[in-house]
């Protein structure tokens, strides 16, 4: 069962109009219901500084942790950093979730380059053998890792992940783009990606706005997982 509005309020009353937010958006993707353990992963680049100092990568973990709860029922969001290589995770909760990713960022060490596919493998290593996954995977610019990124996404396709992904700055992520597109079944056997870009201002973004792009093709790979079995009915 999901996080109930009552217990949210209880314990995250900072979080109750995320919560609300989140659900309209569920609804209107006919979400309402399913069940996935929800993952954040975080591009720790030397380039992303401007974005964990204005706030906006703690305004994405709280929008995350608000989804989450109707996703799930243990409250949390494990947090993945990643750079030249990615962290061990971190899970935030709705007890601690009141900067908690200057907490993270603070045992980070040093910011480095940008390898995706050092982070997906690490989602990839912590959900092995469970259920459906959601992955929110922020960055502001292409891998250094791009081949190596497209192999280990084409590999997935045939596990029950899903990867978000959600571009901060104003870059034009022609990678992503590209990723988004790999055409199935000839390479990947389900569309298993997505990607929106948030802009050079991504708190900005209304959170209605940000929660029907988030779940813009996940309903959509739920249903292509299940005819494939890679995701029980």
């Amino acid at each position: 069962m999901p996080i109930d509005l009552t217990k949210l309020t209880a314990t995250a009353p900072g979080l109750v109009n995320l919560y609300k937010t989140a659900r309209v958006s569920l609804d209107k993707h006919r979400l309402g219901g399913e069940r996935a353990a929800v993952y954040l992963v975080i591009d720790h680049s030397r380039s992303m500084n401007r974005y964990f100092k204005d706030g906006s990568v703690q305004a994405l973990a709280e929008r995350v942790l608000a989804l989450a709860a109707h996703f799930d029922d243990d409250g949390t969001v494990p947090v993945i950093f990643f750079d030249t290589t990615a962290r061990p995770a971190v899970e935030i909760e709705l007890t601690n979730y009141t900067g908690s990713i200057d907490r993270i960022k603070a045992t980070a060490g040093a910011m480095g380059a940008t390898d995706y596919a050092a982070a997906m493998r690490a989602v990839i290593d912590h959900h092995r053998g469970r259920g459906p996954a959601f992955v929110v995977f922020q960055t502001d610019g292409a891998p250094t890792s791009k081949r190596e990124t497209t192999e280990v996404l084409c590999a997935a396709a045939k596990l029950p992940i899903f990867w978000q992904f959600i571009g901060f700055g104003d870059d034009e992520f022609a990678y992503l783009r590209r990723l988004d597109d790999l055409p199935v079944p000839a390479k990947r056997v389900v569309d298993n990606a997505g990607f929106f870009p948030a802009g050079p201002e991504p708190k900005a973004v209304p959170d209605d706005v940000l929660y029907d792009n988030l779940m813009s093709e996940f309903p959509s790979w739920l249903a292509a997982a299940r005819a494939a079995g890679i995701v029980r009915s």
